[in-house]
């Protein structure tokens, strides 16, 4: 590609300010609409390769605390019988799933994810995996993961979930500062989450991973390094470390937060910075851009391949091309395009109660919607993307990316990017902002839409 001089370049601090998607898929989800429905999705279902493992993730709408930055489509619920009821519209999902597609699928990985899937009886998760075990074939030994709030989990509940075959948790803790925990309403001691540590591991669930957040309102990059050291005695597999995406525009809870309390973006960086030098002297690797493993962790091991992927998840050692997601709000991946089920509960339910999976949106993926999902997720993943390669495996002429490589010798010049022929490869700094770096191949992006949080 022939570069064009850039003038003015933007500084790394200037872009540290901008706006980006995580890139959990491409297109994003900004770009669902109601072309994709019902029947679409099912049509994709039928397609499916027989032979080819899926992913399942089920979603778990329900807390039992508001924990004010969160980000999730969730809703806090005490009522057993209300939780029960959405596990039964959930039996119906999966078998209609099933007779959609024809025949069970085998699974790859299961993941349980909300809200907090803790926040099932034991009789409901039981239930649960019954319907899943009845319409899908489970493997002896796969992955099943979960998330849960350690300040509720039940040790009854462990050991249901451990019977069941789960391989590995992971722990909202966010913070162990008694300040920030107060700011954003989910208090919990370093023993409470030490003692669930504890159970999991004697349930046989070895693989305990802690999910810690920056820039929340009153953290400092004192604090946050705290947390780390408190972290490190508890010796989880894995940390991902996000950063706080403050949307009250999305979220009105998030309302709830003083925005004068939030740290600036230099204090942001500050603390990501310090958290993830700590770490890494800890003899953790860093994954992508905002994830960390112990060197023997298949995380680890697959990104040193570079066999890493990315999801709804985050980042993953999965590589199925198909995600069949169950729940409301939950979002299903196939080689054909995404379909998010609907995000109104009641709307989820009548729709099932209608006899039809419960699509409210989705988008069919075009062949230059590949090209550059595999671009982003190379870059997401490992830093670097050979363009020339992936037009290559789309049959594409490199040409039809002018634009991106355009915005690349913008970033080229602020130091974000290095560009040799046509390998990208981010820099040090180009990693922390490497949403930002992406988003030169979204051609999608809005950056006055108003819909991402800021890149770090």
């Amino acid at each position: 590609m022939t570069k064009a001089p850039v003038v003015n370049a933007p500084t790394p601090e200037t872009l540290a300010e901008a706006r980006a998607p995580r890139y959990t898929s491409y297109p994003t989800a900004v770009q669902f609409g109601a072309e994709v429905d019902t029947a679409t999705y099912e049509g994709w279902l039928r397609a499916l390769p027989p032979d080819r493992p899926v992913s399942v993730y089920v979603h778990i709408p329900f807390c039992r605390r508001l924990c004010w930055y969160c980000g999730c489509n969730m809703r806090v619920e005490r009522q057993a019988g209300v939780v029960s009821d959405y596990v039964k519209a959930l039996d119906r999902e999966i078998e209609m799933v099933f007779w959609a597609r024809g025949q069970g699928l085998e699974v790859s990985t299961l993941h349980l994810g909300g809200g907090s899937p803790d926040s099932l009886s034991v009789g409901d998760l039981d239930r649960l995996f019954t319907s899943l075990r009845d319409a899908f074939y489970l493997p002896t030994g796969m992955e099943i993961d979960a998330e849960v709030d350690p300040a509720f989990v039940s040790e009854a509940w462990i050991s249901a979930a451990a019977r069941h075959g789960l391989t590995r948790v992971s722990l909202g803790v966010q913070t162990f500062s008694p300040s920030v925990q107060a700011a954003v309403h989910r208090p919990q001691s370093f023993e409470r989450i030490s003692e669930v540590v504890a159970q999991f591991r004697g349930a046989g669930v070895q693989a305990v991973n802690f999910d810690l957040m920056y820039g929340l309102p009153l953290q400092s990059t004192l604090n946050v390094v705290e947390t780390i050291e408190q972290t490190l005695k508890l010796n989880p597999r894995r940390i991902a470390l996000f950063g706080y995406a403050h949307m009250p525009q999305l979220k009105l809870h998030q309302k709830l937060i003083d925005p004068a309390s939030l740290p600036g973006v230099s204090e942001r960086i500050a603390q990501a910075q310090a958290a993830s030098q700590r770490l890494v002297a800890e003899g953790y690797e860093r994954i992508g851009f905002d994830h960390f493993a112990l060197p023997d962790d298949p995380l680890a091991v697959a990104a040193r391949a570079g066999r890493l992927h990315r999801n709804f998840q985050g980042f993953t050692t999965d590589a199925a091309e198909t995600l069949i997601g169950l729940g409301v709000s939950a979002i299903s991946k196939t080689p054909a395009g995404y379909a998010q089920n609907h995000h109104a509960l009641d709307e989820w339910r009548n729709q099932l109660n209608h006899g039809r999976l419960p699509v409210e949106r989705g988008v069919a993926l075009s062949s230059e919607d590949r090209l550059r999902a595999r671009i982003i997720e190379k870059l997401m993943c490992n830093g670097w993307a050979d363009v020339g390669e992936a037009c290559e495996w789309t049959n594409t002429p490199i040409r039809s990316l002018d634009d991106a490589f355009r915005k690349l010798c913008v970033f080229e010049a602020s130091g974000l990017v290095e560009l040799h022929g046509d390998v990208v490869h981010a820099t040090e700094a180009g990693r922390r902002m490497i949403r930002t770096v992406c988003t030169a191949f979204d051609a999608y992006f809005d950056p006055a839409g108003g819909r991402h949080a800021i890149a770090v």
